[in-house]
């Protein structure tokens, strides 16, 4: 159960816009060390800690992950992201940058517009209610 206070479709958009925006790309300073996805990004609950503060079932993309990858060292990179099931952990095995974030960008961009037809459906619903 998350307990990230942060609204998760303003979260997922602001993941995609860091994707897009080339955040995942090497650094000037230390180019030997490769970003890990989500993890060194705002979107992670532990961002910026040194070590792990906050247990990763308090983190919403936990919704994501299936169940029985949820115990993982890293359970975001057990999304699955695409019709075939490769996950993060997957494509990173295969060492190629660019179509792991075109892979996480597609899936961000379905959950993004699953979330924002959800948020609209519920909207009509309530002022049906009041009507």
């Amino acid at each position: 159960m998350s307990t990230d206070e942060r609204d998760i479709l303003e979260l997922l958009k602001d993941e995609l816009d860091f994707i897009e925006k080339g955040g995942y790309g090497r650094s000037v300073r230390m180019p030997w060390h490769s970003k890990s996805t989500f993890q060194d990004s705002l979107s992670c609950i532990n961002y910026g800690y040194p070590y792990r503060a906050h247990p990763c079932n308090e983190c919403h993309l936990l919704e994501f992950v299936s169940p029985e990858d949820r115990t993982k060292a890293i359970p975001c990179h057990h999304i699955p992201l695409n019709t075939d099931g490769e996950t993060i952990e997957d494509l990173e095995l295969e060492e190629n940058q660019a179509k792991l974030e075109r892979e996480v960008s597609e899936w961000l961009r379905a959950r993004i517009k699953e979330l924002e037809e959800e948020r609209a459906e519920h909207a009509k619903a309530l002022v049906g209610e009041r009507d």
